[in-house]
């Protein structure tokens, strides 16, 4: 009777787990793998000492369970886990996949360097694209695979981390973990010949939040930026990665890095306002936190500090809200507003999360002059409030909010012509801007997108990329190509034709199928 009971527990808590619209994958699987672990030390227990079972029979039942309960953290380890807390299993004497990865060996000269100076209409430079919103304007493309397929361009071995690529000019570059460095780093694109490498001794490895750097580098007028995931600012020369000049957040505020309140690393990719480099800070769990700093581009000396409230992991982007311009920042527990030129907090919007637990990760994104939309994964679902200038200063309202949409754990979601697509924890939807009302869904996994014309392109986290209209009216998965092999948390890249896609261990490069001319000249004049 005991077992049934115990059994009949466990079958409950899956099925609630299940169908509950508010439970995300990872506290779903974080439950029924513990209620089932538990229902089975229950049921050998109960079979090793109330049964009538011959006893040396039940003594060695238990002894061999016992002993595999042992043996087994001596045999193997938990490499990391999934976006929904499946653990990634590894012999405990194999190394970790960056570790046996050699250097990288720049092969530009300070005085034959690469052009990043030069821009084109084709670059993707920072962090989400042009525009730090997920949005190509580019309608060129067939993404019918079945009649073309993407080819593939180059495929190689990566470091470690979910930085994503940024690219000008032909050239991509990079954050990436090899051992105990963390490396700026510089490819062709059209070949994937690494051109240049930088590299400090730094390491980030969390079990939950895996190895290497978050941030993605930012390039402008021939510099290249970034921010380390132990909290390294740094700017290099992008003719051969030669550093200008670097600031460490921690040393220069005086405050320390605190595992315990940011335990996943620092994520924000920098932003570039005016003169102005602009980056999230944080601080401790108890003490003096700073929001935002900002840095002179050419020089690296502070300009200003904005804020006292504790990093999240989303980065800090540039917008116009009812006629004034300003940078939008997600922090640990709020939205804000900070003018660009003094780093002054103009506005705050609760949004309630913890970076060591139910973190935000999801960009705040503007769907009209007021209007900013918001979302994060752990059951807050998704929200709408609209910031108004009074004669006062400034007020915020919230329009609608909804637990049951657009829980975009560690993804983004991207507006378009007033509906929202994005990954609602394993779910890709669309909703209503003006409601949140879902449109559709359809089930994919954990991933991130990138809208390409009127086309999302989503990578999951698999390493599956799927090609899906971005229409309200029905989901339709046009197209499906596997592009890499491993656990793929990081964002898409597009330069030109080229899709530029990676994650922990491999990078690859694919050329994406155009439409013939007569068919886009047939949807131009439609």
């Amino acid at each position: 009777m005991i077992p049934i009971c115990t059994w009949v527990t466990v079958a409950g808590v899956a099925y609630w787990a299940q169908t509950n619209p508010l439970v995300d994958m990872g506290f779903r699987t974080a439950v029924i793998g513990a209620t089932t672990f538990l229902a089975a030390i229950i049921t050998l227990l109960w079979f090793t000492f109330l049964t009538r079972v011959n006893l040396k029979f039940r003594l060695a039942v238990f002894c061999v369970c016992l002993a595999l309960l042992v043996l087994s953290p001596l045999v193997f380890r938990i490499q990391g886990f999934s976006g929904g807390l499946i653990p990634v299993i590894a012999f405990r004497w194999s190394e970790n996949r960056d570790s046996g990865l050699e250097s990288i060996e720049s092969t530009v000269s300070s005085d034959a360097g690469i052009d990043l100076v030069t821009t084109t209409i084709h670059d993707f430079p920072q962090f989400l694209g042009p525009h730090r919103n997920q949005i190509v304007a580019d309608d060129r493309f067939n993404f019918d695979w079945e009649t073309e397929s993407p080819r593939l361009v180059w495929k190689r071995p990566i470091g470690a981390g979910c930085s994503a690529f940024s690219a000008v000019n032909g050239y991509a570059v990079t954050l990436e973990q090899r051992g105990d460095e963390e490396i700026t780093s510089c490819y062709e694109i059209a070949t994937g010949e690494p051109v240049w490498a930088n590299s400090i001794p730094s390491r980030h490895e969390t079990l939950m939040g895996g190895i290497g750097p978050r941030s993605t580098p930012t390039i402008h007028e021939g510099r290249v930026y970034t921010l380390g995931a132990t909290g390294v600012l740094r700017c290099l020369n992008g003719s051969d990665g030669a550093e200008i000049w670097s600031q460490d957040l921690f040393a220069l505020t005086g405050v320390e890095e605190d595992k315990s309140a940011v335990a996943w690393g620092r994520s924000g990719s920098p932003l570039v306002v005016d003169d102005k480099i602009v980056v999230p800070v944080g601080g401790p769990k108890s003490g003096e936190k700073i929001s935002l700093m900002a840095f002179d581009q050419l020089t690296g000396a502070e300009i200003w500090r904005g804020g006292d409230r504790q990093v999240s992991y989303a980065s800090p982007s540039l917008a116009t809200i009812d006629g004034t311009r300003q940078i939008l920042h997600v922090a640990q527990s709020s939205v804000c507003g900070h003018d660009p030129e003094t780093g002054e907090m103009l506005w705050e919007f609760s949004w309630p999360g913890n970076s060591a637990a139910n973190a935000s990760s999801s960009q705040a994104v503007p769907i009209n002059d007021r209007q900013i939309f918001i979302s994060k994964g752990y059951g807050e679902g998704a929200a709408v409030f609209e910031v108004t200038r009074t004669e006062d200063g400034w007020s915020t309202e919230r329009i609608w909010s909804r637990r049951n949409v657009m829980k975009t754990k560690f993804s983004n979601v991207v507006v378009h012509d007033g509906f929202v697509y994005g990954l609602n924890d394993t779910i890709l939807e669309c909703i209503d801007a003006t409601d949140g009302k879902k449109q559709w869904k359809a089930r994919c996994g954990y991933g991130q997108i990138l809208l390409v014309g009127n086309m999302l392109l989503v990578l999951t986290e698999d390493g599956e990329l799927l090609a899906v209209p971005a229409t309200p009216e029905k989901h339709q998965q046009l197209s499906e190509l596997q592009v890499v092999d491993g656990l793929t948390w990081n964002n898409l890249c597009l330069f030109d034709t080229y899709l530029l896609v990676r994650n922990g261990q491999e990078a690859a490069c694919y050329e994406l199928p155009t439409k013939r001319l007569e068919s886009r000249d047939d949807d131009q004049s439609s």
